[in-house]
Parts: C-alpha cells; structure tokens; sequence
C-alpha cells in the first residue's frame, strides 16, 4: 500500500521543496530580511501547510530541508552551515522542534479525520446492507441474494454464504465460480465457533476470525453466529476490511439467514392455514348443498316405490331425480374443475370461432338451470381465436349466476362483441344486483353474497372459476350494477380476429 502512496509523497515534496526554495529566494534575495524570527515563522508556515497536505514524512523532509536553508542563508555567518552565536543554535533547533511536533500533529489530525471518514462510510455501508436485507424477498435463492448485497455494498470481489448441511455444505456465491472453498476448512471454522465465545473488545470483534489464503487471494472466514449459537461461514475477500467491519457484516448475514427461515416458516403456515380453511370451507359447503338433492332424490325414490303412483305423479317424481341428479353432477364437475385449475393442468387450445357458437356451448352447458329462462342473445359477425371450451364454460357459470340470482319471469340478455382487444361478452340480468359490499368479494372462493339465501343453493365457486378459466386465456372478468337495476357481468378474452367467411363472400 505504501509503495502505491509514493508517487504522491513524492510529488508534494517536490512542491514543499520548491516553496522552500521560492521562499528563500523572496527572503533573502529580494527582501533581504535578516529578521531570524521573522524567517522562522514563514519558513514554519510553509512546513506546516506542508504537513497539512502530505505525510507525515514529506513534513519531516520538509522541516529538516527548511532547518538547513535558514542555517544557510540567515543565520551568520550567512553561506555557511557555520553558526557563530550559541543562541542561534538554540532557535534553529527550537524551530526543528517546533516544525516536527507540528507536522507530527497535523498528521495525526489527518489520521484521524481519514479514520472517521472511513468509519463513516461504513456505517453507511452497513446500514444500507440492513435495509437489503429487510427488502430481500423469501425466494428459495435470497442467500445468494444477500451475498450480492454485500459484495455491492462493501466492492468485494468475492463473498460465499456457508451453510451446514449435514456432513455437506452449501454455498451461495458471487460470483458462482466463487463458490470453491475446502470444505474441512469450513468445519473447522465452524466447530471453533461452536465451542467459545469471545468478544475483543480492541478488534470489536467475537472470536473465530480465520485469513486464508487462495490462488485467487486472500479470504477471510467468519463464522455466522445467531445469539451464541452457529449457523455457518461468511467468506468474503479481495479488499481489506476492519475486523470490526466484517464482523458486523456477518451478523446482519445471519439475521438475514434467520429472516428468510422465519419467512418461509411463515408462508409454510399459512398455507397450512389457508388449506385447513379450504377444507373447512368445502365440508361445509358439501354438508350444506349435498343435503338438499340426496333428500330431494331420496323423497323422489320413496314415492316412486309407492303403489298406485299414477302416471303424471311418477313422472314429476322422476324428473325430481333427474334435476337434482344434474345439480350433483354439476357440483362435482365444479369440484374437479376446481382441482384441475389448482393442478395447473388447464391449457388453452385456441381456435377459430364465432362468438355465437360459444354463447350456444354456454347455453347448453347451463340447460338445467336456464329451463323456462328467456335468454336475449346479441351477437357479432366475425372469428376470434379463442379456446371455444374454456371461454365457453366460464359462461356458462355467468348465466347459470343470473339464473339463480334473478326473478324466473325476468330475461338474462347475453350481448358477445369483436372489439379492439378481442371477445368480449356481457351478461345481464334484472335480479336486485350486487350488494356494494359483496363486490369486492365476488370471486372470492366459496363466496356467497349477502342476498344468496333468497335464491338457490350453490357453493360460491361457479365465478372462481370463471375467473381462473378466463385467467389461462390471460382474460378478465368484472361485475357492475347497472342503473335501471340488475347485475351485468363482462369477460374479455385478448384473441386476434378476422372477419367470417359467409361476411367475405357477401
């Protein structure tokens, strides 16, 4: 390090050096002044701004250089190293004194101050690494994130995240080819740190610190500690660090090792928590609609089974059966649609298709429960390429929603349009609409409005459903009250269209 510093020492001795010189030749060559104590302090002024400037050695140079010039040319007899009068020894050595507890002062003041200033950085250093690691996510590779932090933060050219694994360790390096450290130097830093626990207070550092050497320069170990007990080794190399310095780094590593444990923890549970929910949520939801049609049918067969049922009678009995049958059928078609989303084994299989064929899919999906129904259909001319399955079934669920939520003698108009982004269907009925509060629940699973015992039973998934059918075409679907009463439903499917065949050849 001090060989780099050379050059510069070099140069303001040779700037000290000439004002020297400058000095003399303005002292003594133009002024003439003879005044010993007046050449003393302007030979001292250019010393210590010296000294101000450089180290401590140019200062000290620089004072001896100085002493000899004013020997020299001021002190009789003038032009000789020769001092006649006693006295004047004793000013030429007092102002050597002088120049070198001076230089000495400024030097360490400049210490001092540089020290700060590095401390200072640091500080910074640090603490912007602890707001890293508070933003760092729980991904499976924040390790590897939060070794990159602090090869950022610190100019580091490698830092390795250590972490026991059994008999094994894994390492989460920057940059990956880092990641070579001998893994019995890793236990033994490890073990060490598991036995004792020192702190120094000199170092402000714990025990356990180790410098090693590889072929691409020194590292340093440092064992990560959470409380007293160890849970791995930060290596971090290619600049030289306080040990105070990288001892702190390793403690927000470990606070952000136990972060990420407690974060995944967290997410562990509550989806533990959300499944025991879901669980709940469909035992009840089954207890609650599966009740209703096995009564129904149960009731149904028992009177089937009475002797001298009529005709008529038999037949409204059997066709008990066969409703409720469907609603069981759909319930169990909306449970295994439901797995199938989840599973993420729904992949769109887009086609051309006209908007009318799909409303027709739709409406015959939802026959039983559109039965009696007036159903106001609008349609565009044109293809869209669109999966005619999947944005056919979530419709059905619109129109088996407006079924169930509006008056039997009203309409559910059906309106399906080629606009600029591709498909897009409305769904409208003239039921009491959506209660403000239910609005943003809607597609909620098992969600089911506050005006939902009024109407038909179901289990709150038809528009979940909806939604993440429409989700796997990247579509969306939104509900809205409209003005003069009821709900209108809107799904847009992004899709590329092109005009019918029957509307080219006319």
């Amino acid at each position: 390090m001090s060989a780099r510093r050379w050059p510069a020492d070099v140069q303001e001795l040779a700037i000290a050096l000439a004002a020297l010189l400058a000095l003399t030749g303005l002292l003594a060559g133009l002024l003439h002044v003879s005044n010993s104590t007046t050449v003393a302090l302007a030979f001292l002024l250019v010393v210590l701004v010296t000294a101000a400037r450089g180290r401590l050695r140019t200062a000290v140079i620089a004072s001896f250089a100085a002493m000899l010039l004013v020997n020299f040319f001021f002190l009789p007899p003038v032009r000789t190293f020769t001092i006649a009068d006693p006295q004047n020894w004793i000013a030429l050595f007092a102002f050597l004194a002088v120049s070198l507890v001076a230089s000495n002062l400024s030097s360490a003041a400049r210490a001092r101050a540089s020290e700060a200033l590095a401390r200072r950085d640091e500080l910074a250093r640090l603490f912007d690494l602890s707001r890293d690691v508070l933003l760092a996510g729980d991904a499976r590779d924040a390790m590897r994130t939060i070794a990159g932090f602090v090869a950022r933060r610190f100019s580091l050219d490698e830092v390795a995240i250590c972490l026991p694994s059994g008999p094994e360790w894994i390492t989460y390096a920057t940059p990956p080819t880092a990641a070579s450290i001998d893994p019995a130097l890793l236990t033994a830093v490890y073990q060490d740190a598991e036995r004792t626990l020192e702190f120094d207070a000199r170092q402000r550092t714990y025990g356990g610190h180790r410098r090693v050497d590889t072929p691409r320069g020194p590292l340093v170990l440092v064992p990560l500690r959470l409380g007293t007990r160890a849970v791995g080794v930060l290596a971090a190399g290619s600049r030289p660090l306080e040990p105070g310095t990288i001892d702190a780094i390793g403690g927000l590593v470990a606070i952000a090792l136990e972060r990420t444990q407690f974060l995944e923890e967290r997410k562990a549970a509550e989806l533990s928590r959300r499944t025991a929910d879901l669980k709940s949520a469909l035992l009840a939801s089954f207890a609650h609609d599966l009740r209703t049609p096995l009564t129904a049918i149960r009731v149904a067969a028992a009177n089937l089974q009475a002797p001298g049922l009529g005709s008529a009678e038999r037949d409204d009995q059997a066709g008990i059966v066969l409703t409720e049958t469907r609603r069981l059928e759909r319930l169990f078609q909306n449970i295994l649609d439901m797995a199938r989303l989840d599973a993420g084994s729904v992949n769109p299989a887009r086609e051309w298709v006209a908007p009318g064929q799909i409303v027709e899919a739709a409406q015959a999906q939802a026959e039983s429960l559109l039965a009696g129904r007036t159903v106001q259909v609008t349609v565009s001319d044109g293809l869209v390429d669109v999966d005619p399955r999947l944005t056919a079934t979530a419709l059905s669920h619109l129109l088996e929603n407006a079924a169930c939520y509006s008056p039997a003698g009203t309409p559910i108009e059906v309106s399906a349009a080629i606009v600029g982004e591709g498909l897009q269907i409305d769904v409208r009925d003239h039921g009491p609409g959506v209660a403000p509060a239910d609005l943003p629940h809607l597609f909620d699973g098992f969600y089911r409005g506050s005006g939902s015992q009024a109407h038909a039973t179901g289990t709150g998934l038809g528009l979940t459903i909806a939604r993440r059918i429409l989700a796997v075409e990247n579509g969306r679907i939104w509900a809205a009250n409209c003005a003069d009463g009821g709900a209108r439903f809107t799904i847009v499917v992004p899709a590329a269209a092109r005009a019918s065949l029957q509307a080219i050849e006319s």
